[in-house]
């Protein structure tokens, strides 16, 4: 990993506008949280409200941050000017993705504690079992995200699509879609580690598997695809 790299790509994403937008989302959480407490009094709706942090929050603050890494210098063809370094592209892929993964981990994954914290204070293992649930779900997410920021200019747009119809919508829907749910393998995660998460049904062992599955391969496409890079018309 390099050290350059990595501070220039935590600037891009915190010294933009995205950088207010990624401020909002756990934001926006949290407060939900602080609302639905001030109404109930107890732990009502906390399930419904993790359930939006897991399908929702953490994979949006996943996309704007690993496209904020590398999306903007697409763009503007900057790219160009990091990819004649000598630099090893999977090292670049390395740090841009450890610039997201930080990223996620700190506005995607913690804020779920806190919202499980807000809710019911009287159950700190549930929180601790959905920050590692999203810790897993927030790392398979960024680095899935990071590959589509290489492969595509559009990637917030697809990103969204998947986050709403495959994650949210088909995931509600059908059930065998779970195996193939980043959020599930989470949730599943933090169901291992505390009963009174809602389990995904797919299985810890697999969930850990399949998350580092996808975190390795798409890391390794990303820098495979910035090896074979190069900029032209509408790349």
């Amino acid at each position: 990993m390099n050290r350059t790299i990595l501070r220039l790509s935590l600037q891009a994403v915190l010294g933009r506008r995205r950088g207010l937008v990624l401020l909002l989302v756990p934001l926006a959480l949290v407060a939900l949280a602080v609302v639905v407490r001030l109404l109930t009094g107890d732990d009502t709706g906390l399930d419904a409200t993790v359930g939006l942090g897991l399908t929702l929050a953490l994979p949006l603050v996943a996309l704007l941050a690993s496209t904020a890494v590398l999306g903007p210098e697409i763009d503007d063809g900057s790219v160009v000017y990091l990819l004649a370094k000598p630099v090893s592209r999977h090292v670049i892929a390395v740090s841009k993705y450890a610039a997201a993964w930080l990223t996620t981990m700190v506005l995607g994954a913690v804020p779920l504690a806190l919202v499980a914290l807000l809710l019911d204070p009287s159950e700190p293992g549930r929180a601790v079992a959905l920050l590692v649930g999203g810790a897993v779900a927030g790392t398979a997410y960024a680095a899935l995200f990071l590959a589509l920021a290489a492969l595509t200019r559009h990637a917030v747009v697809v990103g969204l699509l998947y986050t709403l119809f495959w994650e949210g919508l088909l995931g509600s829907v059908l059930s065998g879609i779970r195996y193939l749910s980043v959020g599930a393998w989470g949730r599943e995660v933090a169901h291992a580690l505390s009963d009174l998460v809602d389990p995904a049904d797919t299985g810890t062992v697999y969930s850990l598997v399949a998350a580092a599955v996808i975190t390795v391969g798409a890391v390794w496409f990303t820098g495979d695809r910035l090896r074979s890079f190069t900029l032209r018309g509408d790349e």
